[in-house]
Formats: C-alpha cells, structure tokens, sequence
C-alpha cells in the first residue's frame, strides 16, 4: 500500500481562495452598476403612426395607420372621433398594421386607442391624437342627372359649384365617365354662373340605351384658392329612346322623330320675329323642364302670370313648345309668337307625353343663333374641335356670363363624411 501523503493545510486554503476570487469575480461582472441597477428592460416594439402625431394637420383622405416594429397590434386598436364613434378600419393579416378604410372629417380631432404586444411578449399602449386640415372653405357640387334616371341623347352632364374653381385642372382629373357602349366625349369649362360649372359632352347624340357612370373624386381635393371639395358625388343614368325635334321655322310645323321614324308632325308658329326678342333661336335646344301647367310672364310683351298649359323649356332664355289657344288660327301658317313654339293644346299635350330631359330640339331657319346668352345648356352651338379647347386639361376654360342651371333640375348629393 502507498503511503498517504499529508496534506498541505496551506495549500488548501489557497486553492480555496482562488476558488472563491473566481466566484467574486463572476459576480461583479453580471451585475448593474451605476443608475442602471434595477431598472426593467425596455419593450422592443415600436410603434410608427401615419401620419405622425407630431406632424402637420393632414388631409383627411390620406392614409391613416399605425405599424408595430418588432410585434403585433392587438384586436381592440381603433380610431375615433370625438363623438366616440370609432372610424372604420382593416386589420392585416399579419396584424401588423392597422389602417383607417374611410374618409376622416375636416378640421376634427381623433383618438387611437387599444395596444401592441412585441416579440418580447410585453405590451405597450397604442395611443395618441392628431387633427385633420380646415379648409378655408368648402364647394359643393349638384349634378343634374339623378341616380337611375332616363334621359335623351342630347343631355349633357352638368356639374354646378356653389363656388369659384379656381384649380380647374386639378379638379377635371378628379372626373370620370364611363359608358356602355364607349363614348367620345370631353368635359368643358362654361362661364361663371354664381359659381362654376362644367359640362361633360358626347361627341355626337348619345346612343340610345347607353348605361353611363360618373364619378367625381372631390373630397379633400383642393380646388385652388384655400376651397377644398365638399362631397364625393356620383351619377348612374340610362339614355333612353332617339328622339329628336325637327323645328324650321319657314314650315310652320315641328317633325317629331322616334328612333329614325317619324312620330307626328304638328302644326305650329314660331316666333314673329319683328324684334330681337321675338325670334325664336335656330341651333340644338335641349329639353330641361316640362309643366303641365306653368304661368309665364314677359313684361317687354306686356304680359303677366298668363296660364299655359303643357309646357315644354327648351331654353333659360324664355323659350317653351306648348299650347296657346289664342295662335290656333295660324297656327301651320304664320308665326306670330313672341318666341315660343305654339301648338293647340290637344297637340301640345300629345308632343308633352313623349318629351323628356335631354330630348334636342332642333331649330332652324330664323335669323338668330342660339348662343350663350339664351341659357344654361348652349352645349351643342360649339362644333367638336371648340368643344374640346374649353377643357382645362385640354386646354384654356371659356369665361362668360350665362343663366343659372334650373332650380329644380334633378339633383344628386352624396352624404358627407365622417
């Protein structure tokens, strides 16, 4: 047997100290020091919203969102208003993103609310405000042709402000129209009108039956001059049947055409044509309103609230195909009229059931032209290549002074945003 060999007490010890040196050691290293001692780990999600909350006030059709770095957002993250209501939003899939899907209001405050959760697994608040853009002011639009409505194929679409455009441009690309079939035509800048206004035109008459579709982007648009759009307004419409109105003034009659086949043709006067004022205007007229009771008033002609029955507007500036009893007589023979087209009242009632808005009403053989002085639907006086020279993209809007789109033409508003 091998003798045991003492050990060394010394030695021990000192192969125990430096165990414990090694432990010391390690500890100082792993541990806080200074103002760090005890403070938690911050969470490594990070939140990015749009647009920023520190930001400028943003238009409130541009995208609102808020993007977790490093996480995910939580199903209760929202947007309200100040009324509470929460604004429609989407989720993505991979919930990273959370992003407004409707039309914020003007000038308004909005809250985000609800919370993120990073890959570390702590969750943080989803919170913060900004306000949107105030206009220093708002146009509204009425379109003249309302939703499902069937109308002839001389009606132009008519987009009326209730204000000055002064970027024409931009809002013309904010304008749409699409038809079945496809259809040539351009929109065009008609003169100022208490506001402005701008005509969208076929080339040619619209073909019967065509399904049009007009779509006008005007919200948060900046119309120029501090005005910003209103509404977003659209129109869905139908063209109905062809049917045109001959009217040469020397024939004494009007020549009713359906579809390429004479409906009726009708005895009638024209304007006397002694005076300017009593010529009835020769160019495309375009049906707007028809009453089949309307009391007209000329104070040049001396007359006042004189009953008519089935009228017929063709024109702002006075102009009607309906009945007068009193011109019977020469009606066929002479036109004696102070710009109207007269019928008896068993033809006028029976030409004012077939008319409707948008019908043309062609006349000729007068010595004065229809022009932009005789009312708000002058459209077809201009030939094609004219036409498209007074779009603003094209090229320069015309400037003029014309009558006011009826009052109670058929109208279209969209409902406001939230």
């Amino acid at each position: 047997m091998t003798p045991r060999t003492p050990v060394n007490r010394r030695a021990v010890l000192a192969a125990a100290g430096v165990g414990v040196l090694g432990v010391a050691v390690a500890a100082c290293t792993g541990s806080r020091s200074g103002s760090d001692a005890g403070k938690p780990d911050e969470p490594n999600v990070r939140l990015v919203f749009t647009p920023p909350l520190d930001g400028e006030p943003p238009n409130p059709v541009a995208e609102v969102s808020v993007q977790a770095e490093n996480g995910t957002l939580n199903p209760d993250v929202k947007l309200t208003n100040p009324r509470g209501r929460v604004v429609n939003g989407r989720m993505s899939e991979d919930r990273t993103i959370f992003t407004v899907a409707e039309p914020l209001g003007y000038g308004t405050e909005y809250t985000w609310s609800g919370t993120a959760v990073g890959t570390d697994g702590k969750v943080v608040p989803v919170e913060g405000r900004f306000t949107t853009l105030e206009p220093a002011s708002q146009l509204n639009v009425v379109v003249n042709i309302g939703d499902g409505q069937e109308v002839g194929i001389a009606a132009p679409i008519i987009l009326k402000f209730n204000g000055t455009v002064e970027d024409k441009e931009a809002v013309e690309r904010a304008l749409s129209v699409t038809t079945t079939p496809p259809t040539e035509g351009s929109w065009a800048w008609l003169g100022e009108d208490n506001g402005s206004r701008v005509h969208w035109r076929p080339r040619e008459y619209w073909a019967p039956g065509t399904k049009v579709r007009m779509d006008a982007k005007l919200y948060g648009l900046d119309h120029g001059g501090g005005a910003f759009g209103a509404a977003d307004v659209t129109s869905d419409f139908t063209i109905g049947r062809a049917q045109v109105v001959k009217a040469d003034a020397p024939s004494h009659r009007i020549v009713v055409i359906r579809d390429g086949a004479e409906l009726m043709a009708l005895p009638c006067s024209y304007g006397e044509g002694d005076l300017d004022r009593n010529v009835t205007r020769s160019g495309i007229h375009v049906v707007t309103e028809k009453y089949d009771e309307f009391f007209m008033s000329n104070p040049a002609a001396g007359y006042f609230n004189i009953r008519e029955r089935w009228a017929v507007r063709i024109s702002n500036n006075g102009e009607f195909i309906h009945a007068n009893p009193e011109t019977v007589n020469v009606q066929g023979a002479a036109n004696v009229t102070n710009g109207c087209i007269n019928l008896s009242e068993a033809d006028a009632e029976r030409y004012f059931r077939t008319a409707i808005y948008g019908d043309p009403v062609e006349v000729t053989g007068t010595r004065i032209p229809l022009s932009e002085a005789d009312g708000d639907i002058f459209d077809w006086i201009f030939d094609w290549e004219t036409w498209q020279s007074m779009s603003a993209v094209k090229g320069e809007a015309v400037d003029s002074s014309v009558p006011a789109t009826p009052s109670d033409a058929p109208t279209s508003d969209a409902p406001a945003p939230r």
